[in-house]
């Protein structure tokens, strides 16, 4: 019921799944969505299908961004989503946007903070676009065979950057991968002080803005308990892969 309640604060928008309809009865609650043609991004970026021109990766990010924007700052409440990854970003006949999956959503009041819970914040969507901004722009999940288990795509391409090797053996649009790749670092920095708004973000995507200064190794952040309570080391992290140790 909870996403019923989610779509029926939302106005009709471009980049939303527009939800149908729904049923519920004692054994199980159905909701009909809109059919969309080309299914969801992690099929053509991780599945079969065959991979996604440069064009269409850079719209599927300013469009999944532009979805954000208008969740967290142009409806009446804001809505923070909880659940951004590939599987729940759709894609129309055309190639645009449909976000969708409204099942962890929560609705906030505009005027509070960026970290009001560690579960509900704007601060969490925009760190899982950030994840999803390096997914769609390496054609890699977040998670892949390719590394160790214990290293991320985030902490994969912070040590590309602190190498000077972000744009190695890319065939793509050099300054637009450039510039998703480190708005993706941006949003899943752990410092969330740092950590920039989905506005700012899309103002460096469209050249609108300047892209941060970030360090060259990736700061740890460590949690301790008590609200509030994360302090972030610019010590750095070793990533390790199967032809040994990177000191990052």
């Amino acid at each position: 019921m909870a996403e019923v309640k989610i779509n029926g604060n939302l106005i009709r928008h471009q980049n939303l799944v527009p939800l149908i309809g729904w049923r519920h009865d004692e054994t199980q609650f159905l909701l009909v969505y809109e059919y969309m043609p080309n299914g969801s991004l992690d099929s053509h970026l991780f599945g079969k299908k065959s991979p996604l021109k440069w064009s269409l990766r850079y719209k599927i990010a300013m469009g999944l961004a532009t979805t954000l924007l208008y969740l967290h700052e142009e409806v009446e409440r804001c809505v923070v989503h909880r659940d951004i990854e590939t599987s729940n970003v759709m894609l129309d006949s055309g190639f645009n946007v449909k976000l969708g999956v409204f099942r962890l959503a929560r609705l906030m009041e505009h005027e509070l903070g960026p970290q009001t819970t560690a579960l509900a914040s704007k601060g969490s969507d925009v760190y899982n676009f950030g994840v999803v901004a390096l997914e769609i722009a390496c054609g890699r999940r977040v998670r892949d065979g390719h590394w160790n288990s214990d290293v991320s795509l985030v902490q994969w391409v912070w040590y590309l950057h602190g190498k000077g090797k972000l744009l190695s053996d890319t065939e793509f649009d050099d300054e637009q991968v450039k510039r998703l790749m480190i708005v993706g670092l941006w949003c899943a920095h752990p410092d969330w002080s740092i950590k920039p708004s989905i506005r700012k973000a899309i103002q460096a995507l469209k050249f609108e803005g300047a892209l941060p200064n970030l360090p060259m190794k990736m700061p740890v952040a460590m949690y301790s308990a008590g609200p509030d309570a994360c302090v972030v080391s610019s010590a750095g992290a070793t990533i390790t892969n199967s032809s040994g140790d990177l000191e990052h």
